[in-house]
C-alpha cells in the first residue's frame, strides 16, 4: 500500500530550523514530504533560505494526506493572513487526519478554537493566553505534547516536535524512537547503536 504524502505548511518568515529533523527522518523512513504556501508560490524562511512549492493551500485535500506540519514564522503573529492555515488545520483534524504545530503556530491554532479542547504547549502560557484562547487549563509544560491527533510544541524542541510526530504515525517501535530521540537530543553516544542497528534492517 503507497503511503499518501505529509504536507509541510510554508509561508515568508517560515522558522527553518524547525521541522527539519521531521522531515528528513519521514523522508528516510519513505514519506514523501510536499510543500504547501499560501497560492503556490516560493517562500523565504527566517534564514533566507528560498524554498518551492508543490501545491497551494486551495489545492490541499485532508484525505489526500498523512500529516500536516505548520511551523511557526514571524507572520502568526503579525495578523490574519495565516489564518486560512488554521483553518486548513481544522478541516484536517475534523477528517480524522493528524495536525503538527510547533512555535508561532500554535498560537494560530489557538486562535482557531483547536487547543481549547486538547492538552497542549507552546513557548509558553502568557504567549497562547495573549490570543484569547479558552484552552488555557490545558496547557502543559512539556517540550511536546499529542492530544487527539495534535501534536503542538515550542520553538526551542524541534526534536521532541519529530519523536511526536513520529511516534502519531508509527514510523518507529518505542525502543528505536526513544533511542533517535536521546541521540539527537541529548547527544546519547549508547543511543546510536541502537538506532543505527535497528534502521539498518
Amino acid at each position: 500500500m503507497t503511503r499518501k504524502p505529509v504536507h509541510l505548511a510554508l509561508y515568508d518568515t517560515f522558522a527553518d530550523w524547525e521541522t527539519g529533523h521531521a522531515t528528513a527522518h519521514l523522508a528516510r523512513a519513505g514519506y514523501e514530504v510536499r510543500t504547501v504556501t499560501p497560492a503556490g508560490e516560493p517562500v523565504t524562511g527566517i534564514g533566507g533560505l528560498r524554498v518551492l512549492s508543490d501545491l497551494a493551500l486551495a489545492e490541499l485535500r485532508p484525505e489526500d494526506s498523512a500529516l500536516l506540519i505548520l511551523p511557526g514564522a514571524d507572520r502568526w503573529d503579525e495578523g490574519d493572513d495565516l489564518a486560512p492555515f488554521a483553518r486548513t488545520a481544522r478541516a484536517f483534524l475534523d477528517a480524522g487526519v493528524p495536525v503538527a504545530a510547533i512555535c508561532g503556530a500554535t498560537a494560530g491554532l489557538a486562535r482557531e478554537g483547536l487547543l481549547d479542547t486538547r492538552a497542549h504547549t507552546s513557548a509558553a502560557p502568557f504567549y497562547l493566553a495573549a490570543t484569547g484562547y479558552a484552552g488555557g487549563d490545558r496547557y502543559v509544560e512539556a517540550d511536546a505534547v499529542t492530544d487527539g491527533g495534535l501534536v503542538t510544541a515550542g520553538p526551542t524542541e524541534p526534536v521532541a516536535f519529530a519523536r511526536e510526530i513520529f511516534r502519531l504515525l508509527g514510523v518507529h517501535d518505542d525502543t528505536v524512537n526513544d533511542a533517535w530521540y536521546r541521540l539527537f537530543h541529548d547527544s546519547d553516544p549508547e543511543a546510536y547503536a541502537v538506532y543505527a542497528e535497528a534502521t539498518a534492517r
